[in-house]
C-alpha cells in the first residue's frame, strides 16, 4: 500500500455497525453511551440498525453523535429470549443487518447488547472465522492484583481440543496487545495444579506445543484459579465451560465482597463513623473493580470485530464495549492474530498426533 493511500485510509472515517434495539434498555441506553464514547473516538462513525422512526425521534437528545450516525431501518429486533435457530431466519433484524454490514465491508465491527446465543450464531455464520481458526472464542478483560487481565474462552465452546487452547493462546495475545497495550502479553493456561504432570492430556499437549512455538518466551505454563485475580499473566487460556464458571464465581465473589462490607459498616455507631473516614478508599476501590468498565466481550477469530455488551449494561458501560471495539479495530487485531497463526502452523500436524498418542495411551 502506497504512502498516500495509508494517509488516505487514516483520513477516512472508520465505520461501526451498532445493534441499536439491542439490550434490556435500548435503544436509549445504546445511544447514551454513543454519546459518552464520542469524545473518545472522534474518528468514528455509526451505523444505526433500529427502528427509523424510534431511533430519529430520540437522537436528537444527542448532539454529539447525530452528526456521525447514519440510521438504517430494520424492522424486527431479535428479543432476548429467542432460540438461535429462530434468530437465524430474522433477515430484517437489527441485529442481522449490523453483522452483515461487517461481513460485507461496510463496517469494521459491530457492537450489540442483544441475544448472547443469538449473536454468537449469526457471527460464526455470516462473518466466518478466520484462515487457520477452527472456533472463535469468546475473549474479555477482568481485574486483577496487578492490573487488567485477559481471559479465554467465556463460554463460546464448552469442549476443546488442544489445537483450540493454543489459538485461544494465540488469539489472547493479540488482544492483550490491542485493549491492553501489552508488546509481549504473559500467557498462562488455567488448570487444577502448576506442576506439568497435573491436568488432562489435551492440557499437557497444548503446553508442550506453546513451549515449542513463538509464543514460548511467553507461555509462563500451568496456572490456577487464584493467578487470575493475583494477575500471575496478562491472559489465562481456557475451554468455554471452565472460563465461564471462573468469570461468574469472579463476580458472585466481588458481589459478595460489597455486601459483606456494606453490613460490616452498617453495624453500629462507630463503625458508620469508620466508613466516613475510609469512604475515600473505598470509593476508588469502587472505580477498580466497578463492572462496568469491564463491559464488552469479544468474539476473536473472526473476519471481523464482533464485540458483546452485557444485556443489562448502562450508559457507561456500553460506551466502554464501544472503546473495547474501538481498540481491537485500530490496533489491527486481526491481522496480529494471522501473523502469529502461520508461524504456528507447522507444529499443528505433529501436536495432533501427540495428542492421538496420548488418548490412545489413556
Amino acid at each position: 500500500m502506497s504512502e498516500a493511500s495509508v494517509a488516505a485510509e487514516a483520513s477516512a472515517p472508520f465505520y461501526l455497525a451498532v445493534d441499536a434495539m439491542g439490550g434490556d434498555n435500548a435503544p436509549e441506553v445504546v445511544l447514551a453511551g454513543l454519546e459518552l464514547a464520542a469524545d473518545r473516538h472522534p474518528e468514528a462513525h455509526y451505523l444505526l440498525f433500529g427502528d427509523e422512526a424510534v431511533l430519529r425521534s430520540l437522537i436528537s437528545r444527542y448532539p454529539k453523535i447525530e452528526r456521525i450516525c447514519s440510521i438504517r431501518h430494520a424492522p424486527t429486533a431479535i428479543s432476548m429470549e429467542m432460540k438461535p435457530t429462530a434468530a437465524l431466519r430474522l433477515r430484517d433484524s437489527s441485529l442481522r443487518m449490523a453483522i452483515d454490514a461487517v461481513a460485507s465491508g461496510e463496517a469494521g465491527g459491530v457492537v450489540s447488547a442483544g441475544n448472547s446465543g443469538a449473536l454468537l450464531a449469526l457471527a460464526k455464520i455470516v462473518i466466518k472465522t478466520l484462515p487457520g481458526v477452527s472456533r472463535p472464542a469468546l475473549t474479555a478483560v477482568n481485574p486483577s492484583a496487578r492490573g487488567d487481565v485477559v481471559m479465554l474462552d467465556l463460554g463460546a465452546n464448552i469442549s476443546c481440543d488442544s489445537r483450540n487452547l493454543v489459538e485461544f493462546a494465540v488469539m489472547g495475545e493479540a488482544f492483550a496487545q490491542a485493549v491492553l497495550g501489552l508488546p509481549a502479553p504473559t500467557i498462562g493456561l488455567l488448570n487444577v495444579g502448576v506442576e506439568e504432570q497435573k491436568g488432562d492430556d489435551r492440557l499437557r499437549v497444548a503446553a508442550e506445543m506453546l513451549r515449542e512455538s513463538p509464543l514460548a518466551g511467553q507461555f509462563h505454563g500451568f496456572v490456577e484459579g487464584h493467578d487470575i485475580t493475583a494477575g500471575t499473566t496478562d491472559v489465562v487460556v481456557t475451554d468455554g465451560f471452565t472460563g465461564n464458571v471462573a468469570l461468574k464465581t469472579g463476580e458472585g465473589a466481588l458481589k459478595l465482597a460489597s455486601f459483606l462490607l456494606r453490613r460490616v459498616f452498617q453495624t453500629n455507631v462507630l463503625t458508620r463513623l469508620a466508613y466516613l473516614l475510609v469512604r475515600p478508599g473505598l470509593e476508588r476501590m469502587r472505580e477498580w473493580i466497578d463492572p462496568r468498565r469491564y463491559n464488552g466481550a469479544v468474539l476473536v477469530g473472526l473476519n471481523g470485530i464482533v464485540v458483546k455488551s452485557h444485556g443489562g449494561a448502562d450508559a457507561e458501560g456500553f460506551a466502554a464495549a464501544i472503546d473495547v471495539a474501538m481498540d481491537a479495530v485500530s490496533h489491527g487485531i486481526n491481522e496480529k492474530i494471522r501473523v502469529r497463526l502461520k508461524q504456528i502452523a507447522s507444529l499443528t500436524p505433529a501436536v495432533e498426533e501427540e495428542e492421538k498418542v496420548a488418548l490412545g495411551a489413556a
